[in-house]
């Protein structure tokens, strides 16, 4: 009788865990779709470092749609995105749309990346100072991926933590296009 109580127990137990796992699951997953309309924002006065040594400058993209994509190498959701966001930059470049992807991470392993998996667009390389821009955009969580768009005016047209994909991404965009 001891035994089947414990196995009562250590079933309702597994239940539980289950359970919870399962609702923490779906939470998650909401979470990380929901896509937040951000309030007006300028492109921030941003200067980082390319692949090849030079700064670039976010104004400088001033007028055009800027997707901008904060990730890193070791960010497999980041890396799952980034050939959807390439030919998204490909598909809308004659429509003045420019992705760049500040990459949190050492320019060794970004331009290790670049060379398995390239991209269409600059990549920059941040530091702890660009994570922190990323929190000033709307990234309280300080995490990754985590991209925002910026309208033709240079304001924060939206935010979105988590995996974009490619689908949604591309409907803001011609959104954004048909303004």
């Amino acid at each position: 009788m001891k035994r089947r109580g414990l196995w009562l127990m250590l079933g309702g137990v597994t239940l539980l865990a289950a359970a919870a796992g399962y609702r923490l699951g779906v939470l998650g997953k909401i979470a990380e779709t929901a896509t937040m309309t951000a309030p007006a924002q300028p492109i921030p006065e941003l200067a980082l470092t390319d692949l090849k040594g030079q700064p670039q400058s976010l104004g400088q993209w001033r007028g055009k749609l800027l997707v901008v994509n904060y990730w890193a190498t070791w960010c497999h959701p980041c890396r799952q995105e980034m050939p959807g966001f390439s030919r998204l930059q490909d598909k809308y470049r004659d429509k003045d749309v420019q992705f760049v992807g500040i990459g949190i991470d050492h320019a060794d392993k970004i331009e290790e990346f670049q060379k398995t998996t390239p991209v269409s667009y600059p990549l920059l390389i941040g530091d702890i100072g660009a994570m922190e821009n990323s929190v000033e955009l709307g990234n309280s969580r300080k995490a990754l991926p985590f991209t925002v768009v910026f309208d033709r005016r240079g304001e924060l047209f939206l935010t979105k933590l988590g995996r974009f994909t490619e689908t949604d991404l591309e409907q803001h965009l011609i959104e954004l296009i048909s303004r």
